[in-house]
């Protein structure tokens, strides 16, 4: 089974780094090749532009792609949504040049619209009262409205700066991107994929928790629960204590918590009678 993987650029290292997290270790690396074996024998990852992603998932070329929602709906084809990998986010704005005051949709009903999306473009269009011409253009689309080829464009942004430094102002959001894990609609429920997308959503579910454990007096056990704000109950097990050197039962508490409340859950879990602490990261978590 092959997953298709961006080749270069800035979604290239992410989605490898997703996949290797996921225990698909590619074996050689990813540099400059076509083709990348794994781990697992019945797994290979075909490297190609971003943008072809969807025809070779579509074609059967690659059972998996990952890939951005926009070039997706761009490319029109017919793909099982599995999973949003939640990296490579962007927006589609209709955008235009701030001194010419464009605010609304409908002050472009005679003028000109370029864009690297057109079919998104004509998509998002259609359900206006306008209907601008599109022109396709290859590059630089933010310049064209300062060398008269259109009076707006529709492209990608991340954070706004490139259309500040092109004095563009935002009209409307055309489409929310982000980088999605795609299947052919024809092997979507097969369990090598399903396996794939449940190895993937367990290193996103791992995303910003910790495993918390720690040894609790067993009449301090209610205070502790008290204070953790886990997923679900704590794990908790009788600690096997043939020292003898205590005549304090303890017993061991496990539980996933988020990390932005580690840190004064543990003054608390302290105060309510816990000991010997151990934080650690979570390189996947199966819900």
């Amino acid at each position: 089974m092959r997953i298709a993987v961006p080749n270069k650029g800035r979604l290239h290292d992410p989605a490898v780094e997703v996949l290797e997290r996921a225990g698909l270790h590619l074996e050689g690396g990813a540099d400059r090749k076509l083709y990348a074996d794994t781990v697992d024998p019945d797994v290979s990852v075909l490297f190609a532009r971003a943008a072809d992603i969807p025809e070779y998932v579509a074609d059967g070329a690659a059972a998996l792609g990952i890939t951005g929602l926009d070039q997706v709906h761009e490319s029109g084809v017919d793909l099982a949504d599995l999973l949003d990998l939640e990296f490579g986010r962007c927006r589609l704005v209709l955008a235009a040049p701030e001194e010419d005051g464009i605010e609304r949709v409908d002050a472009l009903a005679d003028g000109t619209v370029a864009t690297e999306f057109p079919n998104v473009t004509a998509d998002y269009f259609a359900d206006k009262p306008v209907s601008p011409e599109i022109v396709e253009v290859s590059g630089a689309t933010e310049l064209t409205p300062h060398v008269e080829i259109a009076d707006a464009i529709v492209d990608i942004t991340s954070t706004g700066t490139t259309l500040r430094m092109n004095r563009l102002a935002v009209v409307d959001e055309v489409l929310s991107s982000s980088v999605h894990l795609f299947a052919n609609p024809g092997v979507a429920s097969d369990p090598k994929v399903e396996q794939v997308a449940t190895a993937l959503e367990s290193v996103l579910a791992a995303d910003g928790k910790r495993y918390l454990m720690m040894n609790v007096p067993a009449d301090s056990l209610a205070d502790v629960e008290d204070v953790i704000p886990g997923m679900g109950g704590p794990t908790v097990m009788d600690i096997d204590d043939e020292r003898g050197t205590t005549d304090e039962e303890l017993v061991a508490v496990h539980v996933v918590v988020d990390e932005r409340e580690v840190f004064e859950t543990i003054t608390r879990l302290k105060t309510a009678g816990a000991s010997d602490i151990l934080v650690t990261e979570i390189e996947r978590l199966v819900e």
